[in-house]
């Protein structure tokens, strides 16, 4: 399953290139999914980014609520989509603008870093979430948009957060507890990962 511990991998994980053999969903079956991973109520009027025929990431549908989500990538393993609070969009797109260049995870984090602490990279000022859905390949029907079988798991930017700004562990010692990861730093975020059925 593509299930990833870091949030932003989320974002970057986006194919710089699509290769000729795979397929890609056409645009409702993009929006079907890609809106998924947001709360219901806000399904309806989420701004939807998805893969063009050939293969780079376009808007397909424009918002008019606070939500963007992401299709799932057509050329990644198993099914993820995600969608995510609007004041995050910088530093996501400032991600896969990184990831395109061919940069590092960590050249990515450092880049960002110091965008945030400059001013340069705007960020949330008072948090914002992450919705990632994911499910097996074989359980992802790409002619009619179906998945059985997902897994939501929830992620709260809160930057430059610590456990002690906000009470949080480093890790969590129960299932489904939240904690913070990347704490002080522009990527601080809670985690909250509910176990599985």
């Amino acid at each position: 399953m593509k299930i990833f511990l870091s949030t932003a991998v989320v974002c970057l994980a986006i194919s710089p290139a699509i290769a000729q053999d795979v397929i890609i969903p056409s645009t409702d079956v993009q929006i079907k999914t890609a809106v998924l991973a947001a709360p219901e109520e806000k399904q309806a009027a989420a701004k939807v980014l998805g893969y063009s025929k050939s293969g780079e990431l376009v808007e397909l549908r424009n918002g008019t609520n606070e939500m963007i989500c992401i299709s799932d990538d057509p050329s990644g393993k198993g099914f993820s989509v995600s969608c995510y609070q609007s004041d995050l969009e910088p530093f996501m797109e400032r991600g896969r603008e990184l990831k395109k260049e061919g940069k590092s995870f960590q050249e990515i984090f450092d880049t960002r870093e110091a965008e945030a602490k400059s001013g340069k990279l705007k960020m949330p000022a008072d948090g914002a979430t992450l919705f990632v859905l994911s499910a097996e390949a074989e359980n992802y029907d790409t002619n009619t948009g179906e998945v059985k079988d997902t897994y939501l798991r929830y992620v709260v930017y809160l930057p430059w957060a610590t456990p002690e700004t906000t009470g949080l562990p480093l890790k969590p010692s129960a299932p489904g507890m939240p904690w913070i990861m990347d704490p002080g730093t522009h990527r601080a975020h809670i985690m909250i990962t509910p176990p599985r059925d």
